[in-house]
């Protein structure tokens, strides 16, 4: 198989382009987090909802499915991070529930699109 086969344009994935859009929805939704949690947990929810999209580009541009499906594998655990950075948001009082909801569902929504985008990469 050439490594080329491999690749892929990340832009025309709906998994990428789902995480780019919840990437946005959950910077607009903490935006009202404390001032305290500036460098703290609204910083940390931020960056990886960041690495949701960004593993999924990285993971698209190598060579082998292999190696593409192992950055999907990050990405899955960021959302993972995500769901339980949000959940803990919720319980200090940062986010009303009727916010966290549908975060919460559309996180769960992307990981089932990545795992099934990922069990369907076959070869090398």
């Amino acid at each position: 198989m050439s490594s080329l086969m491999g690749m892929h344009n990340y832009r025309e994935l709906k998994i990428w382009q789902r995480g780019m859009n919840f990437v946005v929805t959950v910077y607009e939704a903490s935006v009202d987090f404390p001032g305290e949690e500036k460098y703290g947990l609204r910083a940390q929810l931020r960056d990886c909802c960041i690495s949701i999209p960004s593993n999924i580009a990285e993971g698209a541009g190598r060579g082998t499915n292999k190696q593409f499906r192992r950055f999907l594998e990050f990405s899955m655990g960021s959302l993972n991070e995500a769901q339980t950075q949000l959940e803990l948001a919720f319980r200090l009082g940062y986010m009303e529930k009727k916010k966290l909801d549908p975060l919460m569902d559309e996180a769960l929504q992307i990981y089932k699109m990545i795992l099934s985008f990922y069990n369907g990469l076959t070869g090398d």
